[in-house]
């Protein structure tokens, strides 16, 4: 009697290991591979790509401390941008949370706003990524990029 409640002990104990261990190893995206996209400095040259739809451009302009940090003008032309065109500004050398900038509408496909990057304990060490979206969605089609900037003066 007590060989049997060892075997049934250790038959159930092996099924219960079986399974758990094939959920634990799986995969969360179902085996997709994340593709790494190339990084490009905006506060350098102007980042420009070309889609089905035109010629996308961004560039990052440093416009001065006015005593709450370091000033920035992010500039966008789109050939075809979403309602609610944002720039979410986002940590990418360490987790700061997210920072949505409005992006206002001027002349000719050009899109636009000011922003300051928030203090980073890291200073001048501190890369930030931008990542255009429309609304709450990613324009991840549209950006073949990863947009980024190291913040300067903190």
């Amino acid at each position: 009697m007590l060989r049997a409640i060892l075997i049934s002990g250790f038959v159930l104990g092996l099924a219960v290991v079986t399974v758990l261990g094939v959920r634990w190893l799986k995969t969360p995206d179902n085996g997709a591979v994340a593709v790494a996209l190339p990084a490009c400095d905006i506060l350098g040259p102007p980042c420009e790509w070309e889609t089905g739809s035109g010629v996308w451009n961004v560039s990052l302009q440093n416009i001065g401390d006015k005593g709450q940090g370091t000033e920035y003008q992010l500039t966008v032309s789109a050939p075809v941008a979403p309602e609610r065109f944002i720039a979410v500004l986002r940590g990418e050398s360490m987790y700061m949370g997210e920072y949505p900038v409005p992006l206002r509408r001027g002349d000719n496909g050009k899109y636009s706003a000011q922003f300051v990057a928030p203090l980073c304990t890291t200073g001048t060490e501190m890369v930030w990524r931008v990542d255009l979206q429309g609304g709450q969605q990613p324009l991840l089609e549209s950006v073949p990029l990863k947009l980024i900037f190291q913040s300067e003066g903190h």
